[in-house]
C-alpha cells in the first residue's frame, strides 16, 4: 500500500510540476494545409448527378493523370482576442478543371474578434468580392476524451453538427488559450490545429505553430469588396443560383464555410 501510495503521489508530483512549466502561447503564427479529397468529390458527383459529364470511364482516366488530393496552403496570425486567416496563393500546377469544386478554394480572408464575437470576411464567389460583416458562426461542439498530436501540440477532439447537416470534427490545445481556428471555425476553449469535414472530403490541419511577437499591423482589417451581412450574401446568392438546380446547393453549402 505505501508503494502504492509513493507511485500515486510521485505522478501527482510530475503532472502538477508539468503544468506550472507549460508555455501558453497568446500569439504567434499557425501555418495550416487544407487538403481536399478530389476522387472521392467526384465519386459523389457520380452518384449524385448520372447524367453529367463524369462517368466511371472518365474517373478511372482521371485517376491515370492526376493527384488523389488537392493541397492548399494558409496562415493564421492570432493575438489575444483577434484572428487573422488569410490564405496562401494556389501552386497547383495544369489545367485541372476537376479540382476547381468550389469546395476546393479558399475563398475567405478573414479578421475574428474572439471578444465581441463579430468577423470582418472578405469573401470571393466566383468573379465577384464581397466584404462580409457579421457575429461569428456559432457552433454547439461536444468535447470528447480523445487526443491527438498535431504540430507538436497535444490536441483533444470535439465534435459539432454546422449547417443543419455538415460533420465537423475538430482538435484543439489549449496551451494556446485564443478561442479561434482557420476559416471560420472557432468556439472551444483552445485554438483549433485540426479540422475535418468527412463527408465533405476536406481537412484544415496545422503544420507549423511559430510562438513569436505579432505586430498590430499583422491583423490586417480586409477592405475589399461590396458590403453585406451573412443573410443578404445567402440572399444574393440563392437569387443567381435560382436555375441551377441540385447544383445549386453545393455552390451555396461551399460559400458558407
Amino acid at each position: 500500500m505505501k508503494l502504492r501510495y509513493a507511485i500515486m503521489m510521485l505522478f501527482c508530483t510530475v503532472n502538477y510540476a508539468m503544468a506550472q512549466h507549460a508555455r501558453f502561447v497568446h500569439q504567434g503564427t499557425i501555418q495550416f494545409e487544407k487538403k481536399i479529397n478530389i476522387y472521392a468529390l467526384l465519386k459523389d458527383q457520380i452518384k449524385r448527378y448520372p447524367d453529367n459529364f463524369w462517368s466511371a470511364q472518365a474517373f478511372e482516366q482521371y485517376q491515370k493523370n492526376n493527384p488523389q488530393f488537392k493541397t492548399l496552403k494558409s496562415e493564421l496570425v492570432f493575438k489575444n482576442d483577434q484572428t487573422f486567416f488569410n490564405p496562401m496563393p494556389d501552386e497547383s500546377v495544369g489545367n485541372n478543371w476537376a479540382s476547381n469544386f468550389a469546395s476546393a478554394k479558399q475563398n475567405n480572408i478573414i479578421l475574428t474578434n474572439l471578444k465581441t464575437s463579430t468577423s470582418i470576411n472578405q469573401k470571393s464567389v466566383y468573379e465577384e468580392t464581397y466584404l462580409v460583416k457579421d457575429s461569428v458562426r456559432k457552433i454547439n461542439w461536444k468535447i470528447t476524451d480523445e487526443f491527438r498530436d498535431i504540430a507538436g501540440y497535444n490536441c483533444r477532439r470535439a465534435n459539432a453538427l454546422i449547417m443543419d447537416s455538415i460533420y465537423v470534427v475538430a482538435f484543439y490545445t489549449d496551451l494556446i488559450p485564443v478561442s479561434g481556428g482557420p476559416e471560420t471555425f472557432s468556439g472551444l476553449p483552445g485554438m483549433i490545429l485540426g479540422v475535418a469535414l468527412p463527408r465533405e472530403h476536406i481537412t484544415w490541419f496545422a503544420t507549423a505553430v511559430k510562438d513569436t511577437e505579432v505586430a498590430s499591423t499583422q491583423l490586417k482589417v480586409p477592405a475589399k469588396g461590396k458590403p453585406v451581412t451573412k443573410k443578404q450574401l445567402s440572399d444574393i446568392l440563392k437569387g443567381a443560383l435560382k436555375d441551377y438546380g441540385n447544383y445549386a446547393s453545393d455552390i451555396l453549402k461551399a460559400a458558407d464555410m
